[in-house]
């Protein structure tokens, strides 16, 4: 995909068939990776482990952001438009955070997130970290990205203003219970799952920076699929499939025996 990508920079093409293709494909390996996830929810027994639920929810939130962009692809190779806004691609896309943010809750409790909220540091960052997120997330989502305007088209109807919301609403809640994870059990996490769960949530802070910079560069509109954008959702998605992969208690099982 990186290889892909150059080309297409280095070859200054957009709009091409080459650019709708490398977002099919973007679309097609969170699909993959979700695969590889749902046979792991299963080593976790399912839906009765915290873990298991974890890895359950983001495998479903690969998918459908993998169909959603697979949507995406749709519209520009068969019904030639460049960028559908609203369109079902988004639909599948809201669903994403939804899931995702079930995955983060059940991961927090298969980490030490309850055990950080023992101290008063980690009370604190209860608190805190939601604050700052918003603050954050104001600022670069809606005063840089959006030029201020909460809402692009109040005529473009409700569903187009519901979009409007959903997105910047679903990044803070998003970006605000990764971080929380990853600070409340910072200190407990240990051993063969680590790694897999640091890869998880690098690749939530990822896709935060690039649906900045989606909206962004629609609002500004350089947009175009295959861009430096779509090399930042690549990467992010390419950590969350990893994490989702990675997530197998068989190699744990096998990493602990030797």
């Amino acid at each position: 995909m990186l290889a892909w990508w150059l080309f297409i920079f280095f070859n200054h093409l957009e709009n091409t068939n080459q650019n709708f293709l490398y977002g099919a494909v973007e679309g097609a390996l969170p699909v993959l990776a979700a695969i590889f996830g749902f046979v792991n929810v299963k080593k976790w027994g399912g839906h009765t482990s915290a873990m298991g639920r974890a890895v359950l929810y983001l495998s479903f939130g690969l998918l459908t952001w993998g169909v959603g962009t697979l949507i995406f692809a749709y519209y520009n190779i068969f019904l030639d438009v460049e960028v559908p806004y609203p369109s079902l691609a988004d639909a599948s896309y809201i669903l994403s955070w939804f899931l995702w943010a079930i995955s983060m809750i059940n991961l927090s409790k298969a980490t030490g997130v309850k055990f950080g909220l023992r101290k008063i540091l980690g009370r604190m960052m209860l608190f805190i970290i939601p604050i700052i997120i918003s603050i954050f997330s104001y600022y670069v989502l809606i005063v840089v990205a959006r030029g201020g305007a909460l809402i692009s088209d109040i005529e473009g109807g409700w569903v187009k203003t519901f979009f409007d919301l959903a997105y910047p609403i679903g990044d803070i809640v998003i970006l605000t219970i990764a971080l929380l994870v990853y600070g409340l059990s910072f200190n407990y996490l240990g051993g063969f799952f680590k790694w897999p769960i640091i890869i998880i949530l690098a690749g939530f802070v990822f896709n935060y920076i690039g649906d900045f910079s989606f909206v962004y560069s629609v609002t500004k509109e350089t947009f175009y699929v295959g861009n430096w954008v779509d090399l930042v959702y690549t990467l992010a998605f390419f950590m969350l499939g990893l994490g989702a992969c990675l997530m197998d208690p068989l190699s744990f099982s096998k990493h602990s025996d030797k």
